[in-house]
């Protein structure tokens, strides 16, 4: 079972950057959807962001043009580059991986499919003040 953690959470003004990284306990490529998501206090969680097989990202609208999803093969490491970060963005955010369901297409993979990726780390806190 491959174990993910999280980490690069800090914390921030309105406006700055965060890089969070997700080191992989094995060779994560056998895993064909990693994902980040986050969980603000009071909140649902929220799918981010996610990265298929093929290295195609795909966005929550509420990131798209600010979140930079990516991953390392050889290092087994997830990324998520944060620019232009708001005081909503203020979550724990975790990192996932899993497999795509046998039939379904590469595009399953998505932000929002994270809830049935089958293992998630123990998350890195994001702050953002105004």
């Amino acid at each position: 079972q491959v174990q993910l953690v999280e980490s690069g959470g800090g914390s921030v003004q309105s406006g700055g950057s965060l890089r969070l990284s997700c080191a992989a306990s094995e060779y994560t490529t056998s895993r064909n959807c990693m994902a980040w998501f986050r969980q603000a206090p009071g909140k649902e969680s929220e799918g981010v962001a996610a990265i298929d097989s093929g290295g195609v990202p795909n966005y929550a609208d509420s990131v798209k043009g600010r979140f930079t999803i990516s991953q390392d093969n050889a290092k087994n490491t997830l990324y998520l580059q944060m620019n232009s970060l708001k005081p909503e963005d203020t979550a724990m955010y975790f990192c996932a991986a899993g497999h795509r369901p046998p039939g379904e297409k590469l595009r399953w993979c998505s932000p929002s499919n994270y809830r049935y990726l089958g293992v998630w780390g123990q998350g890195t806190l994001v702050t953002v003040s105004s």
